[in-house]
């Protein structure tokens, strides 16, 4: 017994010995290639207590037991676990961790890893997008991809994004092909909660799509289940209230009547208030019909996968209300979407993806002279808010905007069913053929009510009266699917040689028709009655319209890429294209590129390189072809123009030939070279992309080229025909830069910038001088032009210099009364650009152009614990915009700086008099072009995530809590609301007829995963 016991204390003490025993470990961390790691995060697994290696690699961390597990993290290496046992040294190697190389980019008709891609590719992660929140997919490609430039054309619910990849190349269309899950779609329609990524193609790498790669492509990859995964729900939720993000300063009443006297007495005429005492700060109109407006959103999906199935469900819904036009101003958004994939044995698997989307809008007029906002400008604060130009003092196209939205009636319905159908045959490992059906269908109908208004309603004379009440419909149906056939072939020969072979066909048919009608008299002259069948009234000429189209292609593609050691790229594609918008003998283009690139960190010179973790040379050369100019086939003429014919002594309105036909018609070309720099440093912290690049685009179709009129081109629904006629250049360069550091544990950091530079001129345009488009004020020549030499939608018209300050100065100048009036003191100066000494329309020149010269984004991401903090920024340089929201009419409100004019000698050199009288004032002149630079936060947001030691007591993932601000300071000196907005037009894009403001926007979201 005493033996045993002694036995038993000794073999206690051991273990108690054992268990309290505690050392230091020391030891030293390197990568692969023997280099020492510093920084390095080594801790105590399960506890908080660590260190980090120094410069050398080393590192000593006290009081370890045996049984502790030390964890070893570093960013851009793959983190090891060791368990210290009885080790007081340990020495450790840590991998690099390709997956950031690795990651796989799609390029169309299959993808690429990162690290092998040779074309210039941009990508925007489904992270990115739910940092950003954006109501639309569009606004999130805006400074977070280099050489892409967003501009919407209005702030109203649901308005169009215009989105143009490396500048304006064509006079017609400039947006770029987009590809949801390999089918044509559109952005508008797709909730970005589906989205997994974004590709962006951007040079030659685009060829593989041929026909309607020439303006870029962008491609979306909708989010999928994954195998052998439980079921996940996510729920994603914002609630939040808009508001204008910006009011123009206005004359108030007083000031109004002291300048409007200034004004008539200048013009030798009696001035209208010869008292002001009792006016006040009158009616401000703009703030009137500016309001909060509510934003709401819900996402739900649920995501999983067996051993052979694949799944994601959704759906979503968005209600954003207008921050002007009240109920009369809203966009409705429902999605429902399902996603399956399943493996039909060993050889087959099939895709599917469907999506239905459903949109409500309605809407005010939102630009443009009589547009709201317009009116809300000009109307005089004298006035009261329900208080109409009863006189008629303010022209005959300003009304009261509050009254105009009251009898603003409108809808527009979609219904839109899109998605594909895919089957994958696999017969070898190496050999994949899929066989691709994608789709869209979609039906839509808008309705216009136009209530019958007299001269009792908004005044005399205003061109909104309407003497019958009439409502306007319209039935669009769109369809098109695109059917692609395609294989794979991918192998290595002898461990050194890479090859992929792809090569198939395409057939593309897009198809539709629209009705459009009008109808008088409806019965109540009451929206509620408002549609056709009901109507009694009939008016002459032509009250009914309709369009159907079919515009087919087919095409053949090959692609072979091939790399020796992972080191030396070369890809080279071939595309055959036909089109059934061209004539028969000019159907079929032909259209190649080639692409190479070469990895310098493969070389043995600088492959142990302890600064480049991976260099990369590349280049691209190619030509794509563009069909895409918004006509369904330019060699044949249609009978969709007007005639009036004589019939028994009888006026009948009938048809007659539209456009002119040229059968001579044939593709747009795009010549495109890209020269590229991939450099990543400091073992993947910093990752930067270099780029410059240049595109001909060559054989513009252009319509509008005068031509004889004996051909019939200026008779009603007639046209001139479309021809090539014309090249573009666009030049410059991108540079994209993003560095990553994970401090600790607790401390993450995330930044990146990018910038592109660009030149744009037209090279030329055949058959005649310039095309002109956009509008100024009222019977003035077209302001904007494309012309050779000059940048596209480049303004023409006077330049200017400074303000007449006396009568000495006016005769010293050369004369300007050819624009209108003599000058006057006061006056604008106009500069004798030809020296002829006679200011005319031959002094006409170059003021401004709407493209910018820089645009930038820089975007910053921290997390601390369980918080995180996202900000995005944007910038445009160099972009000039015309101010056309001001009425030249004597008697309406204007901007505050004209409480800077002239008013004597040396009072004001830039800022004219006021004068009733006639002046040259008004002319289009670079005093109405400003420069629209501006630099904007666009997305702030800041988020807290429960602890995961909670989430997991009520079986939830993840809870995360955020609110957020978009579009919260914008920097400019432009007078106007927005100086990001553009119609969107290649010529006329840049002027300002009042642009609804894109509006701030304050929320509250939930993101919840279970």
């Amino acid at each position: 017994m005493r033996n045993f016991t002694c036995l038993l204390i000794v073999f206690l003490s051991g273990l108690f010995a054992g268990y309290s025993q505690t050392f230091s470990v020391s030891g030293n961390v390197t990568d692969e290639n023997g280099m020492p790691l510093l920084g390095v995060n080594v801790i105590v697994l399960g506890e908080s207590r660590g260190t980090t290696t120094d410069f050398d690699g080393n590192y000593t961390i006290e009081n370890v037991s045996p049984e502790d597990v030390l964890q070893f993290s570093y960013l851009g290496f793959v983190s090891r676990e060791i368990t210290v046992n009885d080790q007081q040294t340990i020495n450790v190697v840590l991998q690099s961790d390709q997956e950031a190389l690795d990651e796989v980019v799609v390029i169309g008709y299959g993808t690429q890893q990162r690290k092998d891609v040779t074309g210039a590719v941009s990508t925007v992660s489904n992270e990115t997008l739910e940092d950003l929140q954006p109501f639309q997919v569009e606004q999130a490609l805006q400074g977070t991809a280099a050489g892409v430039n967003v501009t919407p054309s209005s702030g109203a619910p649901g308005a169009g994004i215009n989105i143009n990849i490396r500048g304006i190349a064509s006079n017609s269309v400039n947006g770029p092909l987009v590809l949801i899950d390999g089918y044509q779609g559109d952005l508008n329609t797709l909730n970005p909660n589906d989205i997994e990524s974004i590709s962006i193609l951007k040079d030659a790498q685009a060829a593989i799509y041929g026909v309607a790669g020439a303006n870029g492509v962008v491609l979306i990859t909708t989010k999928t289940g994954k195998k052998n995964t439980a079921p996940s729900v996510s729920y994603q939720t914002y609630f939040g209230f808009q508001e204008a993000s910006r009011q123009l300063p206005l004359l108030n009443a007083t000031e109004y009547a002291l300048l409007l006297n200034e004004s008539y007495a200048n013009g030798g005429q009696q001035i209208p208030f010869p008292d002001v005492s009792g006016l006040g700060e009158g009616t401000d109109f703009q703030d009137a019909v500016f309001e909060v407006a509510p934003v709401s959103n819900h996402n739900l999906s649920v995501t999983g996968g067996g051993e052979n199935v694949t799944y994601a469900i959704g759906g979503s819904y968005l209600d954003q209300d207008g921050i002007v036009g009240g109920d009369k101003s809203g966009f409705e958004r429902g999605t429902a979407r399902v996603s399956l994939g399943v493996d039909l044995g060993e050889y087959f698997k099939i895709d599917l993806n469907s999506i239905y989307t459903n949109i409500s809008r309605r809407s005010i007029n939102e630009n443009g002279l009589g547009s709201v906002l317009f009116n809300a400008l000009n109307y005089s604060p004298t006035f009261g808010l329900d208080e109409q130009d009863l006189t008629g003092s303010l022209g005959n196209e300003i009304i009261n905007p509050l009254t105009q939205i009251e009898n603003t009636f409108n809808s527009y319905n979609l219904d839109k069913l899109n998605g594909n159908f895919s089957l994958n045959f696999t017969p070898i490992e190496e050999l994949v053929f899929t066989s691709r059906i994608g789709y869209n269908l979609s039906k839509s109908d808008g309705k216009t009510f136009s209530p019958q208004i007299g001269p009792e309603i908004y005044g005399p004379g205003k061109v909104f009266n309407n003497p019958i009440s009439q409502v306007d419909q319209n039935r669009i149906n769109d369809n098109s699917y695109t059917y692609d056939l395609f294989g794979s072939y991918t192998d290595t020969y002898s461990d050194d040689h890479n090859v992929n072979l792809t090569g198939g066909m395409t057939v593309i048919r897009e198809w539709g028709d629209g009705l459009f009608a009008t109808g008088f008299e409806v019965p109540n002259n009451s929206w509620e009655f408002a549609d056709i069948s009901l109507t009694t009234g009939t008016r002459d000429g032509i009250n009914n319209s309709s369009y159907v189209y079919d515009i087919r292609k087919l095409s053949f593609f090959g692609r072979l890429q091939y790399n020796f050691r992972e080191k030396y790229f070369i890809q080279g594609m071939v595309r055959s294209d036909a089109s059934s918008r061209f004539s028969p003998e000019n159907r079929v283009g032909y259209f190649s590129s080639v692409m190479g690139g070469w990895i310098l960190t493969e070389e043995s010179w600088l492959e142990s390189s302890d600064v480049l973790s991976f260099l990369k040379l590349r280049g691209s050369y190619g030509i794509l072809g563009n069909d895409e100019v918004g006509q369904s086939q330019f060699w044949r003429s249609l009978l969709n123009g007007e005639a009036t014919y004589v019939f028994d002594n009888q006026l009948v309105n009938g048809v007659a030939t539209g456009q002119i036909p040229n059968q001579n018609a044939n593709w747009e070309e795009a010549e495109k070279i890209n020269l590229g720099l991939d450099l990543r440093m400091f073992r993947n912290k910093i990752d930067m992309t270099f780029d410059v690049f240049r595109e001909d685009r060559n054989n513009l179709l252009i319509a509008g080229i005068p031509v004889s009129g004996i051909f019939g081109g200026a008779a009603p629904g007639a046209g001139t025909p479309t021809i090539n006629a014309g090249t573009t250049r666009n030049q410059g360069v991108e540079f994209a830069i993003n560095y990553k550091e994970n401090f600790s544990d607790d401390f993450r950091l995330g930044l990146s910038y990018n910038f592109t530079y660009l030149e744009n001129e037209v090279i030329e345009v055949n058959g005649t001088d310039f095309l002109p488009g956009g509008a100024f004020g009222v019977g003035q020549p077209a302001p904007a032009r494309m012309q050779e030499g000059f940048p596209i939608g480049y303004f023409y018209g006077y330049r200017t210099n400074g303000i007449f300050q006396n009568q000495a100065e006016v005769a010293a100048h050369p004369s300007q009364a050819a624009l209108g009036a003599p000058a006057a003191p006061g006056d604008i100066r106009y500069v004798d650009i030809n020296g002829d000494g006679v200011i005319d329309t031959d002094d006409r020149t170059n003021i401004g152009d709407p493209i910018p010269d820089f645009i930038m984004g820089l975007n910053i991401n921290l997390n601390f614990k369980n918080f995180d903090f996202t900000a995005y920024t944007y910038a445009s340089i160099g972009n000039d915009m015309v101010r056309n929201y001001e009425r030249n009419q004597p008697n309406v409100n204007r901007h505050a700086y004209y409480l800077d004019r002239w008013r004597g000698p040396g009072t004001s050199n830039s800022v004219p008099r006021l004068s009733t009288g006639a002046t040259s004032n008004s002319v289009f002149s670079d005093f109405y072009v400003e420069d629209a630079s501006y630099a904007r936060i666009q997305n702030a947001q800041i988020g807290y995530s429960l602890p995961a030691s909670l989430t997991e007591r009520i079986n939830i993932q993840r809870l995360r809590l955020y609110v957020a601000a978009n579009n919260l300071v914008t920097f400019t000196d432009y007078k106007g609301f927005d100086p990001s907005a553009s119609t969107g037009q290649a010529i006329g894009g840049g002027i300002d007829y009042g642009f609804y403001p894109v509006p701030r926007t304050y929320m509250f979201g939930v993101n919840l995963n279970f």
